[in-house]
């Protein structure tokens, strides 16, 4: 018989141990692959994740500033005419309503809007300060405004026995007379008749029917370093609209050789915003905050004043382009002189 063949642990050991070791080795790779597949998998899907996210966000904000627009447009703004204009039809459409009464409190001076005037004021200082229409903020800007000349101008009598007058506060009341709705109708006008152009001649004999001929001499004579159009309140279309101080204010911010700053306020609402784009101009357009724009106007025309006094005539030269002869009575002569 044979011999008998004893193996020992060693070598069983070591059989074991030979092919256990490939199989380990397997599964070690097989688990790294399923590994990065799952990080792979896990950075997509982040991926996707935060785009979705992303997207939500935008979304989100567009349907925000809809919103926003449409109530600004509708609520606090001058909604659209009835009817639509055509190059073949003579007549305009009609404002049919403006602000209403409970939105009036929307409306007041925000913090920072008042800041903002409040600084072109600071900057001017002290300066000729006119404004249009009145609201309790102005006070202030007329006190920060003290060693210069403030010049309110508001169509509610109760609004000017409020004020306190001064030598360097003045109020006039005047009158617009002319209706919010005919805002259309007068911009068409102004755009073709030669009476209503920046060369037109001198405001005070302006035949264009936005240009405000009633108002103090002052205000025409003045050299204006601020202008503030914030009145009439325009509460309806059968109430004053602001189309004729929008206009006369760039009329008299052209008159002189200095820049004037013309701000307008409630520039939302849709009256505000056409006339001053037309008379103000987009490129002249330096800064805004809220409701308020601020246009920076140069001034372009030399006037001559002539004035006849008994035998003898003075010749005073105000203004930057073109020449405007003016002529002045004996009244008017010790006034200008000053």
């Amino acid at each position: 018989m044979p011999p008998e063949v004893f193996t020992s642990s060693a070598c069983h050991s070591i059989q074991i141990h030979h092919t256990v070791w490939p199989r380990l080795a397997l599964n070690s790779h097989k688990h790294r692959q399923l590994k990065r597949m799952e990080i792979t998998l896990t950075s997509k899907r982040f991926i996707h994740i935060l785009v979705f996210i992303l997207a939500c966000m935008s979304i989100f904000r567009l349907l925000r500033f809809a919103i926003t627009s449409y109530s600004s447009l509708h609520i606090h703004g001058w909604p659209d005419l009835v009817k639509t204009c055509n190059s073949l039809d003579s007549s305009c459409g009609e404002v049919t309503s403006h602000t209403t009464a409970s939105s009036q409190n929307s409306r007041r001076i925000t913090k920072k809007e008042y800041q903002f005037i409040s600084n072109i004021i600071t900057r001017r200082a002290p300066c000729n300060l006119l404004i249009f229409g009145w609201e309790p903020e102005y006070l202030h800007l007329a006190k920060k405004n003290a060693a210069g000349i403030t010049f309110f101008l508001e169509d509610t009598p109760d609004r000017t026995k409020r004020m306190r007058r001064s030598n360097k506060t003045r109020i006039h009341k005047v009158n617009y007379g002319v209706a919010a709705k005919e805002a259309y109708t007068l911009l068409r006008q102004a755009r073709e008749e030669v009476a209503c152009a920046p060369n037109s001649g001198t405001l005070e004999t302006s035949t264009c029917k936005l240009a405000l001929t009633n108002l103090p001499d002052e205000v025409y004579t003045y050299k204006w370093d601020v202008i503030i159009v914030d009145g009439p309140t325009s509460d309806g279309p059968e109430a004053p609209g602001r189309m004729t101080a929008i206009y006369t204010s760039s009329m008299l911010a052209r008159t002189g050789n200095i820049t004037t700053n013309v701000v307008i306020h409630d520039v939302d609402r849709m009256i505000e915003k056409w006339f001053s784009r037309e008379f103000l101009c987009d490129e002249n357009l330096i800064s805004s905050k809220g409701r308020y724009w601020n246009f920076g106007i140069k001034g372009q025309r030399i006037i001559c004043i002539i004035h006849f006094a008994a035998n003898s005539r003075t010749i005073s030269w105000i203004g930057a382009s073109e020449i405007v002869v003016k002529f002045t009575g004996m009244q008017d002569y010790d006034r200008v002189q000053q």
